[in-house]
């Protein structure tokens, strides 16, 4: 694409409104940015004339200066809501990007796989953090084998479920007495207190307030 197409449309700020996207040279940005995006970002642009490569990629290097906050922001949103640490966020990322399908919800069903995530989702424990010291502390099993690590990884049927004197752990009780409902992809038997990894999650069934794309986006530039 031609330099005078580039200022054509940054110029043109309707195209803007219209939802329309702009493609950047390659050598300086390999990824697409909305009109929406950069307008938010920096309004004046519709004024701005580009005479050469040079100021297109000035640009855009602001508009990518004030996307990182916004890129970092959501990482850390994603870290802390997992309770993972910045090495195994990463680690389970760089994971993520060797698996077949789309890498953000790669990553997602990866974070989702987590034992302490699974204990929380079954309703052992009302929060993550309460699921990661169950399991630190040796009351919970999986396949009838005691694991004692929070980042534990399982896989689609695998069972999980309570070591037998912890069954009457009083805050277990008091969590699943307060559990309302249990996402799709784990099974969960309410006589033997015991829950089945059916398969991996679908994005739909996952939080839709987290935007993993900015977190591709932020780990893509660092």
């Amino acid at each position: 694409m031609e330099i005078k197409k580039y200022i054509g449309i940054v110029k043109n700020y309707h195209d803007c409104m219209s939802g329309c996207r702009i493609e950047l040279l390659s050598k300086f940005y390999d990824d697409h940015v909305t009109f929406q995006q950069w307008f938010n970002l920096y309004p004046e642009s519709e004024h701005i004339i580009l005479e050469n490569t040079e100021e297109l990629y000035n640009m855009f290097s602001i508009f990518e200066d004030r996307r990182h906050p916004i890129t970092e922001e959501e990482k850390q949103k994603v870290r802390f809501m997992y309770g993972v640490s910045e090495r195994q966020f990463l680690k389970t990322f760089k994971e993520a990007e060797k698996m077949k399908g789309i890498h953000g919800t790669n990553f997602l069903r990866l974070l989702e796989s987590r034992l302490d995530n699974l204990v929380y989702r079954l309703g052992f424990s009302n929060t993550r953090r309460g699921a990661r010291q169950l399991v630190n502390h040796g009351h919970v099993t999986v396949n009838g084998k005691k694991v004692d690590i929070p980042s534990y990884r399982c896989v689609p049927g695998d069972v999980i479920s309570l070591k037998e004197n912890s069954s009457d752990h009083k805050g277990i009780e008091i969590a699943l007495a307060n559990k309302v409902k249990r996402p799709d992809f784990i099974n969960y038997d309410e006589a033997k207190r015991i829950g089945t990894y059916v398969r991996y999650p679908e994005r739909s069934e996952l939080n839709a307030d987290i935007n993993e794309s900015l977190i591709v986006e932020f780990y893509s530039r660092v």
